[in-house]
This record gives structure tokens, sequence and C-alpha cells, in this order.
């Protein structure tokens, strides 16, 4: 057992907050907060404290495993693996194009490295189109931001006047730093005020000065309720929007038009409550707001996003302390299409929309609802092989039983993942990686205004027998495709003892033969794992990562002391020597200078979305009779996580079982009681579940927790679902028409009595 405590890090949800943990054996057995960390700064939620459960998953993989023709799996070696998965993966991209082999996934919550060294896969193989939860969620903001700042967006709630939360339970889910701290601070202010829009009567909604309790669906014509009301009551900063604002007269005359009677009305929301939660906003000197996947996987979703960014707009709410603000990332999430392609047009083919669907490309990912439609089709452009890193998309994306079919369908799937996930059970090949914390691993969440960091976390344990870490596994696949020469290694590895004769020999050998470029992850691996601190060879890639950073932000990093020709490498050297994490980026509050709209000005006007906010239906959502509850698939909950926890065992409610959260009053009028036994139905399938009766659910909302339904492997070898497998449910086609976002949380139901 060790004593020391070891820095490191929660990987639950996007924040990533900093952890000491101390262990035992293969056991993480004590967490605490990291004081030290530069951004959590010594909070964490309960949740960290069930780490241990994701490193004691049952079905851990400590081979690669082939299918065989029966749907059995056996193990192989991994030189068999390697030598086998790329050349089916070479027969698909020399038969039909490299754009043919479609990539999903990258990273979850905290181990983004893998997508890192898949970029060198994909190139050479020729990829062209990926995706991954992302996609699940945020494209339509993403699209929305990019039209109207040009630049990445986050919030500043530490120091907000007013907090303006939109299908958002940061109680939950956090998503900014110290999440339930700053809650309960404002909550606790008579100066700040709260503002949820939400269904339920969450642990934040009940903090909240104002709740607006809409009906399931109907975001956006609330959020077109508010912004109206600013304009029509003459509420919005017009000397602030001359300045800062650029296109705003279409969207002032449109919103002066906005029937706000009418759309209260169909959001169930009172008019003087909707009011009086408008007048409070355009009265705080400072308000930030956050969307999330309430709305984001909800109806309207995009234009949810566009007016959610109006109204940023009208209150002035941007690039002042305690508002919304730009940040500088330390690697983009989004960029263009896999492999290097631009994403542009060549020749007859559009790289920038999907193949098949035609969906735009966004952040150079498509829709996760179209995947299917990609594959199960007779077109000569749908994606014939399929690789899928550390994600789970037959679990986590609608419609599981399409895509299991999807799957089987492909010429060849291969899977790198820690477990045996639902996913891989579909997969032709399937090759066991390290787990989070057998590695180095890093999370490229970096979202902070002023003072921007970044932690590389380091192993706490020795890698798994049989496993190997993704830098391992793409290097030795783009080998194996003739994408990397042994020669063009052994001069930079002779090179690596000291990073600024390094540096030197890198830009000489890629100056020398450019095509290196696109595969520089593995060329980095190959070249610096051995001479990096031992447990530190999955970093290699971040010393380019480094290199980008200070060329394309040099002032940026400067302020965080990072300067001169090898800013870079100074930059890596702090990165490997700050266990808890660095400080490599400091601006000026605010960002203006990252928008990159012209002028430096936030552009109010998209016209798609004013004729979207224009034609909303006065009857509201599509309502279907035979289903007439709404499901929200996905609630977070104190007892779920991500599903990239498969152990049960980190449940607090000892149990095993999903709870369909329903009102009183719907149970009442069913004849059902808490604990009852019942069957959720949709359009694509049923579910048995139990009643829990909660007042937080308005009637006709019900909900089910995210996180469960997995099939895991128990002690005694058999394979039993935990809870309720929600893509069961869902239906690929229930989508944004502009960015194909799922409607999760927008999932027209029933309920049956089990007897």
């Amino acid at each position: 057992m060790s004593n020391d405590w070891q820095a490191t890090a929660c990987m639950i949800c996007s924040v990533n907050c900093g952890i000491e943990v101390q262990t035992d054996a293969n056991r993480i057995t004590r967490v605490r907060p990291d004081q030290n960390h530069p951004v959590t700064k010594g909070y964490v939620c309960e949740k960290a404290q069930r780490m241990d459960a994701y490193q004691q998953g049952r079905d851990r993989l400590s081979s690669p495993m082939r299918r065989r023709a029966d749907g059995t799996y056996e193990p192989v070696d991994w030189d068999t693996a390697i030598s086998e998965v790329a050349a089916r993966l070479a027969a698909v991209r020399d038969a039909h194009g490299g754009e043919s082999i479609f990539y999903y996934g990258g990273g979850g919550q905290g181990n983004h490295l893998p997508g890192v060294y898949a970029q060198a896969t994909l190139a050479a193989l020729g990829v062209r189109y990926r995706s991954n939860a992302l996609a699940q969620e945020k494209t339509g903001e993403a699209w929305v931001q990019a039209r109207m700042f040009g630049c990445g967006m986050h919030h500043d709630f530490e120091h907000a006047e007013v907090a303006l939360l939109i299908g958002k339970n940061p109680w939950q889910s956090n998503g900014f730093p110290r999440a339930r701290l700053v809650l309960r601070e404002i909550a606790a202010d008579p100066d700040r005020a709260m503002i949820v829009i939400d269904p339920r009567r969450s642990e934040t909604a009940a903090m909240a000065d104002y709740h607006l309790a809409i009906r399931p669906g109907t975001d956006a014509w609330c959020l077109g309720a508010l912004a109206a009301i600013l304009v029509q009551e003459e509420l919005h900063k017009a000397a602030w929007m001359d300045e800062h604002v650029a296109n705003a007269e279409p969207v002032l005359d449109l919103l002066r038009r906005i029937p706000v009677s009418e759309f209260a009305r169909v959001c169930d929301v009172d008019e003087a409550l909707l009011r009086a939660a408008a007048r409070r906003m355009a009265q705080a000197e400072t308000m930030a707001s956050m969307e999330d996947l309430g709305m984001q996987m909800g109806v309207h979703s995009t234009l949810g996003s566009y007016l959610h960014r109006l109204i940023i707009g009208l209150t002035g709410s941007f690039g002042r302390k305690g508002t919304s603000y730009a940040f500088v990332p330390f690697r983009p999430l989004g960029g263009g299409a896999a492999g290097g392609a631009s994403g542009a047009s060549s020749g007859e083919r559009n790289f920038r929309r999907s193949p098949v669907t035609g969906f735009p490309v966004i952040m150079g990912l498509i829709p996760c609802n179209a995947i299917t439609e990609e594959i199960l089709t007779d077109h000569p452009h749908r994606f014939r092989a399929m690789i899928v890193e550390s994600a789970n998309p037959v679990h986590s994306l609608a419609d599981s039983q399409r895509m299991r079919e999807a799957l089987r369908a492909l010429d060849f799937s291969v899977v790198i993942d820690v477990a045996m996930t639902e996913t891989a059970s579909e997969a032709d090949y399937v090759l066991p990686a390290c787990s989070q914390f057998e590695k180095a691993e890093a999370s490229f969440f970096n979202f902070e205004p002023a003072e921007n960091a970044f932690q590389l976390r380091r192993p706490l344990f020795a890698p798994r027998s049989g496993t190997l870490e993704e830098g391992a596994i793409h290097t030795r696949l783009c080998q194996a495709l003739g994408a990397l020469d042994p020669a063009d290694v052994s001069p930079l590895r002779a090179a690596s003892g000291n990073l600024d004769h390094f540096a030197m020999a890198f830009a000489q050998a890629t100056a020398a033969k450019p095509e290196l470029m696109p595969i520089a992850p593995v060329l980095l691996y190959g070249a610096l794992a051995e001479a990096l601190p031992q447990g530190f060879s999955n970093a290699a890639a971040l010393w380019g990562v480094s290199q980008l950073f200070v060329r394309n932000f040099p002032e940026e990093a400067a302020g965080a002391g990072f300067t001169g020709p090898l800013a870079g490498n100074r930059l890596f050297e702090a990165i490997l020597g700050s266990p808890s994490g660095v400080v490599f980026s400091r601006i000026e509050p605010g960002g203006w200078h990252l928008v990159r709209q012209p002028g430096h000005r936030i552009n109010l006007h998209i016209p798609e979305m004013l004729d979207l906010l224009v034609a909303l239906d006065p009857a509201g959502p599509p309502v279907d009779p035979q289903f007439p509850l709404i499901l929200s698939a996905g609630e977070r909950r104190t007892e779920t996580s991500n599903t990239s926890i498969r152990d049960a065992t980190w449940l607090r409610r000892g149990t095993l079982e999903s709870t369909l959260r329903i009102s009183p009053e719907d149970a009442a009028s069913l004849g059902l009681a808490d604990g009852d036994a019942v069957e959720v139905v949709t359009t694509r399938g049923r579910a048995r579940t139990i009643i829990e009766l909660h007042e937080g659910c308005r009637p006709g909302h019900i909900s089910l927790p995210n996180g469960h339904g997995l099939d895991v492997r128990q002690a005694d070898g058999s394979i039993r679902r935990q809870g309720v497998a929600l893509n069961n449910l869902t239906d690929y086609r229930w989508r944004d028409p502009i960015v194909g976002t799922p409607w999760h949380k927008y999932v027209p139901a029933r309920i049956e009595r089990v007897a």
C-alpha cells in the first residue's frame, strides 16, 4: 500500500476536477481534492470518491480479440492483430477509397490523447469522415457559435450577478469549476439571482429565484419570448450593442413582432414570470449563461442555441468579468475533416457534407444520428469500415438495434477500448488499451478565461498485462500500413536526449519530407517515448501540441511565461513537471481579440434561424396521442455516471435498477404507486423499470437516468444488464433538422403496468 498522495483527476465530467489519491496494489483506496490544481483549487464533488470502480471493471480486456464466424471471440497476439487489422483496413481503402472508412470516438471525458494519435492512422488510411459524442450534444451550439462569434465561448458564473441556466443542472452535471459552491453563493446572495429554464424542478431549479418550468421541448418558444421582451420593452443594451454587435436591425425588427403571449402559452410559463425574468436579466451589471443537454438534445435545439446567444448580445453579457467570454484552447476540440483533409470540395465530392444524408460536417464531425444511414444503404459512397476508439456507439447513440445492424453490415470493424463493451461485442476485432490510470493521459476541456490550465496525469498503476497505450497501438498500425518508416524515426530518436536539439532535428526532417507531418503523432511517439520519464511515453505527442499552441497563440503563451523560439519546449517541460497542472495561457479577461467576425463584433443575423423562429408551430412541439408522455432519456442523478464506469458496485444505492421518475399527479391518473413495476414503451422498443414518485417532475414529463443499461460480465461469468438501456427506446429519425443532434430529451412514450 502506498501512503503517498498522487495527483490525478476525476474523469466523470468535463471539468476533470483535480484530485489526489492513495493506492493499494491495483486499487484506488482514498480520494481527496487537489488543493494545487490551478483550476478546481481543492474542489471536488462526491462522485470522484468512486474512481476505483472505473479501474476495476469486470469486463476489461487483456488480449486482442478476433471474432469467429459463429460470433464468439478468440484471443490473438498483438503482432497478428496489428497485421490483420491493418490489412483489412487497407483492403477497404484500396477498393473504395479512404473516405469509405469511418472513425468514431477518440477519447472519453478524461482520455483525449487517443484522438491525437488516431490522427496519424486516419491520415495513413485517407479517412475523411469521423464523429464522436460532441455530435450528439454540441454541434448545433458550435454551428451557431461559429457564425455569430467565430470562436469558442464559456461562462464566468463565479463573478456573475445573474446566472441563466438553460436545460442545465450544474448540481449534478457541473459544467464549470466549483459548481456546487458557486450555486450556493449565488442562491445565498440577495443581490444576485439565478434563472433556470427546465421542465423539472432539479436540484439547481430548486435554488433558483426564477424557475421557468417549461413544457418539455419548448425551449425555443421560451427563449424567443425572453428575447422579444428585451426588445419590445426596450430593455436591450443599445449603446453596448452599437459598439460590439453587427447586423442587429433585421433581428430587432423580427423580435418586435414576436407574439410574447402566444409563446408563453406554448411553453406553459406565466407571461408575468417571463417578463420578470427578462427584466432581471436586463438590470444586471453582469450575466453568465449556459445551455446544456436538456435543450441541446431536444426539439429546435440549434434554434435554441441561437436564441440563447441573441440574449447574450441583447444584454451585453460577453467579454467582461462575470459574463460569457472567449477562451484560448490548448488543442481545439473540433477542426477539419479527419486525416488532414480540409473538408473542402474535391471534384464531384463535397467532403463538407456527409456522403449519403448530406448533413453538414461541423467541428469535423457528422451527426451521430445519421451514421446508420451512411452504412445501411447501397449508396456507392457508403461507409464500409469503421474504427471505434474509446467510445461505445451501440449503447450511447440513438436506436441501438439499428446500430448493431449497421456494425455487422460493414466489411470490417475494429474497436480500441479497455473493456468488452456493447460495441466491442459486435466488432470484427478488439484491441485492448490501458486504462486512464495506467498511462499518461489528459483532457483538452480547457475553458478558463484569464488563466487557462492543462494537466497531464501521471500513471497510477502499471499497464494491465496484454494491453497497450494508444500511442503504441497507432504507431504499430502506421508501421503495418507502410506509413511510418523506421528510417525516419532513427535520427529523431538519436536527438531525443535534448529537446532543443530534437526541435531542430524535427524541423529539418519534416522540411525535407513534408509527408511526415500528417503522421507526426506516431513519429513523435517513436522518437520520444523511450526518452521521456518512466510512465510518460504516451505523452510524446504533446510535444507537437505544445509547439502548435505557442505558434498559434504566441502572446497568450508569453503571458504564461513561455517565450522565445523554443517556447514550445519550455511549455512541454512545464507540462511534464507539473503533476497538478500548469497555466499555459494568460490573457486579459474578455478575449475580444479572439472573436473572429469582422471588426471583432458579434454577428446577430443568421437568416436560417430567423426563418425557423417565424415558423415555430403555434401548437408547440409534436405530440403523438399514442405516446402522451415525454421521456427524458438520460437524467443525471447522484447515483449515475458516464458509461466508462462499468462496475456497478459504485452505485450509491446498491441497486442495478433504473427508476422511472414521474409526477405524483401522473402516477395517480395511471393508478401507479411508488415502487410499482412498469414498462416504458416508445415507437422503437420497451423497457421494464420501477416507478419513483418525484415532486420535481412536471405532469406529462418522465425521466430515466443516464449511465445505466450496460451488459456487464458478473463474477460468475454471466452477462447481466444493469438497468435500462435508453437507446433501445430512441429513434435515429428524431433529430434536429439543421445539424442532426438527437431528441434524447424529447422521446414520446407511454407507461404500461407490469403484472
